[in-house]
């Protein structure tokens, strides 16, 4: 097994739970309240990560001004997840917030010039359809 693909297992698996968590967190704090628990809890994880690198992590303009760009992303996102999660069905939440890599993939296409295939365009239109499914 590649070591991407056991990392992109982990990834899925934790993921799952992130889905999952803010549902119930949200049952009983509101969704700005869970945020800033959720950010305590990115803190804790980034405080470990920079630990074992001995408090000196890499420096390069473009590397951070991206990776702040992830952060105010991630966390506005999860913003946006959590009242989501407040309001509707977690299953469906989830499932619908869960197609984010099509925008990723159009980003990759247009801006990295990555090639698309056929069966990925048709795979995207599938996921717009679930999209229309899951939520109708």
């Amino acid at each position: 097994m590649d070591n991407w693909f056991l990392s992109a297992l982990l990834a899925l698996i934790i993921y799952g739970f992130w889905g999952f968590f803010p549902k119930i967190a949200v049952q009983y704090i509101s969704p700005q309240s869970a945020i800033i628990y959720q950010v305590a809890g990115a803190l804790f994880v980034g405080l470990v990560a920079i630990s074992m690198m001995q408090f000196k992590p890499d420096i390069h303009p473009k590397g951070i001004l991206f990776a702040f760009l992830t952060g105010v992303a991630g966390i506005l996102g999860t913003l946006f997840y959590f009242a989501a999660a407040s309001r509707g069905k977690i299953s469906v939440v989830s499932s619908m917030t869960a197609l984010y890599p099509i925008i990723t993939i159009l980003l990759a296409t247009v801006l990295l010039k990555e090639p698309v295939t056929i069966r990925q365009i048709i795979g995207m239109l599938f996921a717009l359809a679930a999209i229309v499914l899951l939520t109708g």
